[in-house]
């Protein structure tokens, strides 16, 4: 629970909970808890949950002390997720940290802000190869096989980083060839691939066209062997993303490519 969007306590608890893959959590984020009265009913609720037999964990990031106060007594292990680091922090610059609400996901840098919304505008405008208009502004041009998780990776870098990403499908169209398609041939030291397993791809594949060619195991395995072999003579550097969060995809593209946000 936070007393913003509750963002940064649901990554984090999240990033913790995954180190436990052998128990079931059931996850609930409560944003916008500002006030004691609104903190005294999350202990209730908490509380019912302790009555009913479930042992609550509580991932909090709340800047009021008092508040802080209040959910300490609930039922439930209280993992504080800023107390510690504010107070290091407050520490090591000499001063007091801010309790003002939203600082995080708010407007914040507004310079930063409208550069992630020009980036956003601009994945829209390129995602799917439905532009060819100021390609050489990309910061990076992700290329793959239909549905092997070009587009919310390009949303993600965009909006998390503000990163101007396009995407180009590598369809029927552009095979044979030995170098990349035309309309992205002029930026290859932007491109970076994806690719998946083909059995991956025909269950994805499978649920938008069922039954079709376009989700056949025979196509898919054609589809991401044609893309590879392109990947490797031209050298873009590609991953694999059947096994891979967009987090975790955005991550390797920043790293691989060189890219700050």
């Amino acid at each position: 629970m936070s007393d913003g969007t509750g963002v940064t306590a649901e990554t984090l608890g999240s990033a913790l909970l995954a180190n436990f893959p052998g128990i079931r959590f059931l996850t609930r984020t409560i944003p916008f808890v500002a006030s004691e009265a609104e903190a005294r009913s999350v202990v209730a609720g908490i509380d019912a949950d302790a009555e009913a037999g479930l042992d609550p964990l509580l991932f909090v990031t709340v800047k009021n002390a008092s508040l802080r106060g209040i959910l300490s007594t609930s039922r439930s292990t209280v993992i504080d997720l800023l107390a510690g680091h504010l107070t290091e922090l407050e520490d090591a610059l000499g001063v007091t940290a801010s309790e003002q609400l939203g600082n995080y996901h708010g407007l914040g840098d507004t310079d930063r802000y409208f550069a992630r919304m020009r980036a956003v505008e601009y994945a829209i405008e390129h995602d799917d190869g439905q532009s060819a208009r100021a390609l050489d502004q990309a910061d990076v041009l992700i290329i793959a096989p239909s549905r092997c998780g070009k587009t919310p990776t390009t949303m993600y870098l965009a909006l998390q980083h503000g990163l101007r990403v396009a995407n180009y499908p590598l369809t029927d169209d552009d095979f044979p060839t030995e170098g990349l398609p035309r309309a992205i041939r002029a930026y290859a030291g932007r491109c970076f691939g994806l690719t998946t397993t083909p059995l991956r791809l025909s269950q994805v594949r499978h649920e938008r066209r069922p039954g079709s060619r376009y989700s056949s195991l025979e196509q898919c395995t054609i589809e991401l062997r044609r893309a590879e072999d392109l990947y490797r003579r031209n050298r873009v550097p590609f991953l694999n993303s059947a096994t891979k969060s967009v987090e975790e995809m955005s991550a390797v593209i920043m790293q691989t490519m060189k890219l700050r946000a």
